[in-house]
């Protein structure tokens, strides 16, 4: 048997502390013991076992070697288990104690989940505020906000916490006994190994018993914390003074709601204490601007107001549109780095526009939203126009996303021809949808909503797997196959899994990506070519052939062009159209062919619809053509016709057309 000396050394290795030495000496002896006598044991009945199914006698002197390894075995065993169980006995006295000194300590605090739901709460908490502790576990946070919108004021702090981490504010809070108090409160998030935001810890001083003097609990009530402009809180009471001033004075009141344009790119890309530096800079540059009477506060992330009354009957609301566009389009100097931003501006006036604060901000910011759909960097001012525009888009936005998820959407495909062959050699997939009065949306206002609401990812993934359908389809009937052409957005190319997620729906379908040829618009192609080039050579690797569509619509620089990994020009149909109408488009349309083909592309031209152009197109050696003078886009059914009559839809050589 082995001496307590040769035990202790081994049990000693990780373990520093007096109560871990302790617990070795009361607990582990004995359990280390069991495990070396259990090793030695087994270890010997297996020498044992052996030696007699080989008709040896059994020798105790043959045994000792069994009997050390199995020792020696049972010692680590037995270490990795003391060791196990020790961190067990740890890791449960560490939670008791932080229980009872999160349950008891004499602070406010509670944890949020990633929902805004309390998953913890301290004595002290459920003191101050009245409530016995079933009353509030699993309870949102929202259920004790006393706020106009406490849902949404609970969805900016979480949006608040996961964007910065930290969020320090006052709220009013609801008490169990009717009483409303206001707390200060800071709370911080971590995030799980996912980087996925997990339960939160905030810590609440209730302003009442703070030693602070009233001017210091107003500020921390109605101001925004980063900024020390005025926060939404302040902003509706400056609000409603401004407006009773106006109604008595028989004058109107200016509402500026403004966002940084293109803010996310900078979060995303430097951080958001970075981004927290541009917010600061953005207050204390236009404060300059504010007269004594307006109110200019902050809402939340990079969403700004501005209240400019009008004591002297003589507004200009358009010079302080002008200057706040002009003031935020200066670079940002942070540290050693320059940032751009510019501000999409709505303007709302009192009384036409509303006639109370959620009125007023509510049609400023659909002004706002107008400004940032005609190109950003640009103010609007409400209009009724603009709002019955806007409405229109929500219900769009609304059908879109209904018939998408209630499968109402449909794919038609429009063939497009090999000039020397004269048959389909491909197949462009295109959106159609009615809207509830059974009339048509066009593709490119489907396309618009979608990018807008960010239906736009599902709705690729839809037309891909409908497109991976309809081929599986077309080849169990025996029908010879096509390459079918899809478009992506340029969000599709930005997305981080948007290539992986395709390719998945493809090998799901038993198809190959050789199959489909992903075509991109010079647009998003050109409007981010370092994003856009590595998505495309990721595209062609994985076996995808690749298009440029609309191509001469824009202003492609030929360097860029040359680097794109793609296989073919789509001329764009606004070209294609008027190439016998207009001289200019004609050397055009002959300088795109020459020069793909110089480049080894191929040349498709879309928007095909009078036999001058068919013949023009031949002559100057396009690859192929698709446009409605060959066929409309078809639905699946007649595609299926098509394909199965074996003929093309012109003649060899591309001079007639087929009867």
């Amino acid at each position: 048997m082995l001496s307590e000396t040769v035990i202790y050394p081994v049990i000693h290795y990780s373990m520093r502390s007096s109560k871990l030495q302790a617990y070795s000496r009361h607990l582990a002896l004995p359990a280390m013991l069991f495990w070396i006598v259990a090793g030695a044991v087994v270890l010997c009945a297996v020498a044992v076992i052996e030696r007699l199914s080989n008709d040896l006698p059994v020798d105790p002197a043959n045994l000792t070697f069994p009997a050390l390894l199995g020792a020696i075995a049972g010692i680590l065993f037995g270490r990795s288990e003391l060791r196990i169980n020790l961190m067990s006995r740890l890791l449960q006295k560490s939670e008791k104690r932080l229980g009872t000194l999160y349950h008891h300590t004499p602070a406010m605090l509670h944890s949020l989940d990633a929902d805004g739901r309390l998953v913890y709460v301290s004595q002290s908490w459920l003191d101050a505020l009245d409530y016995r502790l079933e009353q509030v576990i699993g309870r949102p946070f929202s259920d004790f906000l006393a706020a106009d919108d406490p849902g949404e004021t609970l969805l900016r702090h979480l949006q608040a916490l996961t964007e910065r981490g930290e969020v320090r504010t006052c709220y009013r809070l609801r008490c169990g006994d009717g009483r409303e108090i206001d707390v200060a409160l800071t709370e911080v998030r971590r995030a799980d190994p996912g980087g996925e935001p997990a339960e939160s810890l905030a810590v609440l001083n209730d302003l009442a018993q703070l030693p602070v003097s009233s001017g210091q609990v107003d500020k921390l009530a109605y101001s925004d914390s980063l900024t020390g402009l005025p926060n939404r809180a302040l902003l509706n009471d400056r609000l409603l003074h401004a407006i009773a001033l106006a109604r008595r004075e028989n004058c109107r009141v200016g509402v500026f709601f403004f966002d940084l344009d293109r803010f996310k790119t900078i979060n995303d890309t430097q951080g958001h204490a970075v981004g927290d530096l541009v917010l600061r800079s953005v207050a204390q540059r236009l404060k300059k601007y504010i007269r004594e009477g307006d109110t200019f506060a902050r809402l939340g992330g990079d969403e700004f107001v501005i209240v400019q009354a009008d004591p002297n009957h003589d507004p200009n609301f358009a010079v302080l549109a002008r200057r706040i566009l002009e003031t935020l389009r200066e670079p940002f100097r942070i540290g050693e780095r320059e940032l751009y931003t510019t501000a999409s501006v709505g303007i709302a006036i009192y009384p036409g526009d509303g006639e109370d604060p959620a009125s007023l901000l509510k049609s400023a910011d659909i002004a706002m939203y107008v400004a940032k759909s005609l190109g950003r960097n640009n103010f609007q001012f409400f209009s009724n126009e603009l709002n019955a525009r806007m409405l229109s888009r929500a219900n769009l936005e609304a059908g879109l996303r209904r018939a998408l998820y209630n499968d109402e959407l449909t794919l038609h495909y429009q063939p497009q021809v090999d000039l020397a062959t004269g048959r389909v050699v491909a197949l462009e997939a295109m959106l159609r949808w009615e809207n509830k009065a059974g009339q048509p949306v066009p593709p490119v206002e489907v396309i618009r909503i979608a990018e807008e609401s960010g239906l736009i990812y599902d709705l690729g993934e839809w037309i891909l797997e409908q497109a991976c359908r309809q081929c599986r389809q077309w080849q169990a009937a025996g029908l010879p196959m096509v390459r079918i052409a899809l478009n992506v957005s340029g969000h599709h190319l930005r997305q981080s899994n948007f290539i992986d997620r395709f390719e998945r729906i493809i090998e799901e379908s038993g198809l190959h990506p050789s199959a489909f040829e992903i075509e991109a618009s010079e647009s998003a192609a050109m409007g981010h070519i370092q994003e856009v080039i590595p998505a495309l050579t990721d595209l062609q690797v994985r076996g995808f052939g690749l298009a440029l569509d609309h191509f001469g619509a824009g202003s492609s620089s030929l360097l860029y062009l040359k680097c794109l990994p793609i296989q073919r020009i789509k001329i764009t149909v606004e070209i294609v159209r008027d190439i016998h109408q207009n001289p200019d488009y004609t050397a055009i349309v002959e300088a795109i062919i020459a020069m793909a083909h110089r480049l080894g592309l191929k040349v498709t031209a879309v928007g095909v619809e009078t036999p001058g152009q068919l013949e023009f197109l031949r002559r100057q050696g396009c690859d192929e053509v698709a446009g409605n003078l060959l066929s409309p886009a078809l639905p699946p059914d007649a595609v299926a016709a098509l394909l199965a009559g074996g003929t093309g839809l012109l003649a060899p050589g591309g001079s007639s057309l087929c009867q």
